[in-house]
């Protein structure tokens, strides 16, 4: 019987991922069919002046510009279903080459992002509850709701002025030092670049946690066991640590793994400003050159990326919670 259900989770699980994969696929191909740019002039750019109209129909020819989308999907799809995703325009190289290079290096920056955001908002909550109505619970859900509410894109002007210019606390720019081979750059220097676009990404991942664990953890604490255990003379830390911590940690870790959505969209706006050569920084360009092969590999990426984040949420939440079963959970959720 349990077999049964194994196998029958896991052919959910495949079926969703395809379903879904192919549905970013097409509306992925449908948008950018759908844009305005012209292919030729923002594959060339600001050298489009130069470049006769011969030389613009052999450029068409070599990246299929003109032909028509049925067949440009079809081609597509079809190298897709082979593990080929292509051939960036800009980068001349492989798409699956170019993710996997670009998305190293902001795979450091999301981890740190993302570990940031669960411990500083899980912190926060639980104080804000500890200390409902109190000053302490007043700054952090003000905190909360001015984080949730500002753009990253401002918040990484504003931190890249402040620390970056004004105070040089931190680089202007880049993963490592201008000038130096990032093979060669040392741990201090990429910590030192990290730094600020790190933090500036964190922000996005504070509020949402912080303040459902501050609701979770006022429940747990009106909750009967809590009573109880407060009669018998618990109170303070331990009592949290005891009672209240492993409850509010199966929400709060299923709500930060959900948030790896967020943290990839907000990498976009956060390499951009402080020039961080990254998967969002290469999404950008694309974008910017009409590059149609490398932006619908870093679609089907990031959908494969979310997806398999909230996968691990379930299966995590399932360990911290031995009553959740992960067969019983609702695919998708």
């Amino acid at each position: 019987m349990l077999n049964r259900r194994v196998a029958r989770f896991i052919g959910v699980r495949s079926a969703r991922l395809v379903l879904l994969l192919a549905g970013v696929a097409v509306g992925a191909f449908l948008l950018l069919e759908a844009s305005p740019l012209d292919p030729v002039d923002a594959y060339v750019g600001a050298e489009i002046a130069r470049v006769g109209p011969e030389q613009r129909a052999m450029i068409a020819e070599r990246w299929g510009f003109d032909d028509p989308a049925p067949v440009k999907f079809a081609r597509w799809i079809g190298n897709v279903a082979q593990g080929d995703l292509g051939t960036s325009s800009i980068f001349n190289a492989p798409v699956t080459e170019v993710i996997s290079t670009r998305f190293r290096t902001s795979l450091t920056l999301l981890a740190a992002a993302w570990v940031l955001s669960g411990i500083i908002g899980f912190t926060f909550g639980v104080i804000a509850a500890m200390r409902r109505d109190r000053l302490a619970d007043k700054v952090i859900r003000w905190l909360a709701y001015t984080f949730a509410s500002a753009p990253t894109f401002w918040v990484g002007l504003l931190m890249l002025t402040f620390f970056a210019v004004q105070l040089g606390w931190a680089p202007v720019c880049c993963a490592t030092p201008i000038g130096v081979d990032p093979a060669t750059a040392t741990l201090g220097q990429r910590l030192a670049h990290l730094a600020l676009p790190a933090i500036t990404l964190s922000l996005i991942g504070i509020a949402p946690i912080a303040l459902h664990t501050r609701e979770q953890v006022i429940d747990v604490l009106a909750s009967d066991h809590v009573t109880f255990a407060r009669a018998q003379g618990e109170k303070g830390w331990p009592l949290i640590r005891h009672r209240v911590l492993r409850n509010a940690a199966v929400p709060a870790f299923t709500l930060q793994f959900a948030s790896l959505s967020e943290l990839l969209g907000g990498s976009i706006l956060a390499e951009q400003v402080f020039n961080y050569p990254g998967l969002g920084r290469a999404t950008v360009e694309a974008g910017l050159r009409g590059d149609l092969p490398l932006l619908l590999g870093i679609a089907l990426f990031a959908a494969l990326f979310v997806y398999i984040g909230n996968l691990l949420g379930d299966i995590i939440a399932t360990r911290i919670d031995p009553r959740i079963s992960l067969l019983d959970r609702k695919v998708g959720s």
